[in-house]
């Protein structure tokens, strides 16, 4: 269980999402980077991720996220940034 100032929570979601570019292509000289993207993007907003996997079209994941957080905004913020630094 994590904490806030007044509040304790387990929080947990699991989040499919597309890639933007459904190519195999892209998914085998990618997917390392790809990796690294989601894991550095998650750290930098203080969400955990629990468990993730990457199919070649569309990406799992078993997240984290604060309640003060909107889980939509943050797959937005997910999507957005990942999409940009791919």
């Amino acid at each position: 269980m994590n904490r806030l100032e007044h509040t304790r929570w387990l929080c947990k979601y699991h989040k499919v999402f597309a890639l933007k570019y459904r190519r195999k292509i892209v998914y085998n000289k990618l997917r390392k980077d790809i990796q690294q993207i989601i894991k550095d993007l998650c750290k930098w907003k203080g969400v955990e991720i629990i468990s993730g996997n990457m199919m070649p079209d569309h990406v799992h994941l078993l997240v984290s996220i604060p309640p003060k957080m909107s889980v939509a905004n943050f797959m937005g913020y997910l999507k957005r940034k990942s999409t940009m630094m791919i």
